[in-house]
């Protein structure tokens, strides 16, 4: 028996980010994910105290520990020296500031790009990164949640082993998690679509990460092809994962208390009127109804 149920969704933060609590509880969810502010800008409006507060006595309302958020898309501690590297630092720190005023398990970041450097000298530069932020953050308990990313172009953290030598290179590991993406991994080329293939791939993670550093899962199915390094997320079961992987997730006792959210697209509509938790609602019931079978 699975237990306790940790599942929920990436909620808006329209209209400030108590909203997004609301929205969890109103399609069901048990763990949310949100942006702590624009995702597409490097700055963004102050949360304010009346904000946090009404956070923090809605969180009471999660089980503990299911609360996340997701950096911004902009961030890039790949990067070489110049602006873009020192706007990601800045604003990496400014992600745990945030999310350490919220009480927030951590905050989900895609480990980074190399654009064009190599391998080595990307997760040189990510650990560096990471190294400053989590200096200038000294003693806060918010995570930093390393995502597994699909590849694509000069994406680094598709293969657990890169992620692990990140992690190797940080001076504070025990500040630093790990959140799986189904879909991501599946179009990195972990065949997690298959039973012995699913088997296998936690198996690794395990051995090459730790399964103790898994402390948040994205559930979303894939639009792309197994190991096409595409990053295009799919409702659950209606991609080319399938059934199958979801079903293995929601059965697997080493998971039981990792909190898992959807990134599944939000078109829904009810009666002609845009909804935005009707799919949630759907994933999370097919997900739900997959326990014990």
């Amino acid at each position: 028996m699975i237990a306790p149920d940790l599942l929920g969704a990436h909620m808006s933060i329209a209209g400030g980010v108590p909203r997004a609590l609301e929205r969890g509880l109103d399609a069901g969810c048990h763990a949310v994910q949100i942006f702590t502010k624009n995702n597409n800008r490097w700055d963004g409006k102050a949360i304010s105290e009346e904000d946090a507060r009404s956070f923090l006595t809605l969180a009471r309302d999660f089980p503990p520990g299911s609360l996340f958020s997701h950096s911004s898309y902009l961030i890039n501690l790949g990067a070489p020296r110049g602006e873009t590297r020192t706007r990601s630092i800045h604003a990496m720190v400014d992600e745990l500031e945030r999310a350490e005023r919220l009480a927030l398990l951590g905050v989900v970041l895609h480990p980074g790009s190399h654009v064009g450097a190599g391998v080595a000298t990307g997760i040189k530069r990510i650990t560096g990164g990471l190294n400053r932020a989590l200096r200038a953050t000294s003693g806060f308990e918010t995570l930093v949640l390393l995502e597994t990313t699909a590849g694509q172009g000069s994406n680094l953290g598709h293969r657990f082993e890169e992620i692990a030598r990140i992690i190797g290179g940080v001076r504070e590991p025990e500040r630093i998690g790990v959140c799986v993406d189904t879909c991501h991994v599946f179009a990195a080329g972990y065949p997690i679509h298959e039973r012995d293939g699913y088997d296998e791939t936690i198996d690794a993670f395990d051995r090459v990460i730790g399964l103790g550093r898994l402390k948040a899962m994205h559930l979303n199915d894939s639009k792309m092809p197994f190991a096409s390094r595409r990053d295009r997320h799919e409702h659950i079961a209606e991609g080319e994962m399938g059934i199958d992987p979801f079903r293995f997730v929601m059965n697997d006792e080493r998971l039981a208390r990792i909190p898992m959210v959807l990134e599944t697209p939000k078109d829904g509509k009810t009666r002609g009127v845009a909804d935005d938790h009707q799919q949630d609602r759907r994933n999370l019931a097919v997900l739900r109804g997959l326990r014990g079978r």
